[in-house]
């Protein structure tokens, strides 16, 4: 038997003005779960979409147990044996777990679906692999870690794209690292250092821990008073009389697990939804049922949570992203018509400032480009507008360690120039590393405020799986 259950040999891929793979070459064990770690752009989803099918390589093979196979659709990959996690979400809302399951792939009792052994074949895998999954339940995340260890101790071999060196550290036995479409090495995790791997990928030492000065707040600039936003999904309210004050200067984090009503009550406070009850001040002035456009006018930037859905227009050009904020302004319209010169301009200037790496520059179309770089393009427009209050929402996620340390020191700066900002973070190690005040939310509620300084991630943890509240103690 083969000691590669796939190998990827000098896999090379091209797109107008890039070449996303250049000569790669990756083999999996049989076994192992094996880490693929890159910068953001550096060819990773590429990679495995030629693994996939989705994408033919101009050049290179690909050999599944020591023979060559030919994947020219993911319906040979599949008959393979070879799945694929997409990075974004790739599933439909509407439909049950159940249905996402099996969508594409659908058992058929003459022409209708098979759900009954649908259902139990899910919930076979369910049980096998400790996924807690109710096929009728909406889409939900689970513990990823646990499962490719059991996957792993089935002899499955698995290829795990991530920017999380920490998580590569947890779970991987050896990590292959690309830069610039480029093979740049695989090492043995156990005796690398996660300041080795970044610098493997990055070409430079990395500060993985960003640096601050004390906070010295200011006047209020978002005043938030028992906001109450209905739940879509239940009858509960998804958000509880929450109140929150934000000053200038300082850096407040709203924290807690996914599912809490962190994204209602982001949603209620920058016009994407609207508040059953309470009021949302801006300034001094009640924004609470003002449009997106007059919030944005008077000083508030909002990196969303979900930049396909909230953050781009996909099939837009990358320049005309960049101004979705600002292109009522003078600088960039006369007389109701664009000024495409000053637009292609501004926006050639912030790929350069955030290194937004695109295959053809700002007339890039969005949806072609990888998630990480969507996301410094976001980042960069509404950092880049200079407000008065910038909301962040999950404002690195999908980057890696380089861009992120960037996106923590633009955050920082903006702070230290006198802006308020609201991050919202689903992970502790950014919360503890960038905020002046953390809240966590639980079930909609705000049930503890703490000082980052003077608390642990142990302490947060237990606010957040609402163990402990503040209001009940003593």
């Amino acid at each position: 038997m083969a000691d590669y259950v796939i190998e990827m040999l000098n896999i090379t891929k091209e797109f107008p003005g890039i070449k996303a793979n250049d000569d790669v070459t990756l083999q999996l064990k049989r076994g192992e779960i094996h880490a693929l770690l890159g910068e953001n752009g550096a060819g990773k989803s590429t990679l495995m979409s030629v693994l996939f099918g989705l994408y033919q390589p101009e050049k290179g093979i690909i050999k599944k147990d020591g023979k060559e196979v030919h994947i020219n659709t993911p319906n040979d990959a599949t008959a393979l044996r070879i799945g694929m996690v997409h990075q974004h979400f790739k599933l439909v809302e509407c439909f049950t777990v159940l249905d996402n399951i099996i969508l594409g792939a659908e058992p058929m009792k003459g022409a209708v679906v098979d759900r009954a052994s649908a259902r139990k074949r899910v919930l076979e895998l369910s049980d096998r692999y400790g996924l807690k999954v109710d096929p009728d339940a909406l889409v939900e995340i689970d513990e990823l870690m646990e499962i490719m260890r059991g996957f792993k101790a089935e002899g499955k071999s698995i290829l795990f794209i991530t920017h999380k060196l920490a998580e590569i550290k947890a779970v991987a036995d050896r990590c292959s690292v690309l830069r610039k479409g480029k093979y740049m090495g695989t090492v043995e995790v156990a005796d690398t250092s996660v300041e080795e791997m970044s610098r493997l990928m990055v070409g430079r030492d990395v500060e993985l821990v960003s640096t601050k000065g004390e906070s010295t707040p200011g006047d209020v600039i978002l005043k938030v008073e028992n906001l109450t936003v209905a739940s879509k999904t239940s009858k509960k309210d998804a958000v509880k009389a929450a109140s929150l004050q934000v000053r200038a200067g300082e850096i407040v984090c709203l924290a807690g697990i996914e599912g809490n009503g962190q994204t209602e009550f982001v949603h209620a406070v920058t016009g994407l939804e609207k508040p059953s009850a309470g009021t949302v001040t801006l300034l001094g002035k009640d924004i609470t049922h003002a449009p997106i456009r007059q919030r944005s006018k008077l000083g508030m930037s909002h990196i969303p949570e979900d930049r396909h859905k909230h953050g781009l227009v996909l099939d837009y050009p990358l320049e005309y992203n960049m101004v979705l904020q600002r292109y009522w302004e003078k600088g960039f319209q006369a007389a109701g018509f664009l000024k495409g010169k000053a637009i292609r301009s501004y926006s050639d200037r912030l790929i350069e400032q955030y290194d937004v790496r695109s295959g053809q520059g700002s007339v890039t179309v969005a949806r072609s480009m990888s998630g990480g770089n969507q996301q410094k393009a976001i980042v960069a427009r509404e950092i880049d507008k200079d407000p008065q209050l910038l909301i962040a929402v999950q404002p690195t996620r999908g980057l890696d360690v380089g861009a992120i340390e960037y996106i923590h020191k633009q955050i920082i700066a903006q702070r230290d120039a006198g802006k308020a900002v609201l991050l919202v973070s689903l992970e502790l190690d950014e919360v503890m590393n960038l905020s002046d005040r953390i809240l966590v939310m639980y079930e909609g509620e705000i049930v503890g405020e703490f000082d980052p300084k003077t608390t642990d991630t142990q302490t947060l943890g237990l606010y957040m799986a609402g163990a402990k509240r503040m209001d009940k103690e003593g």
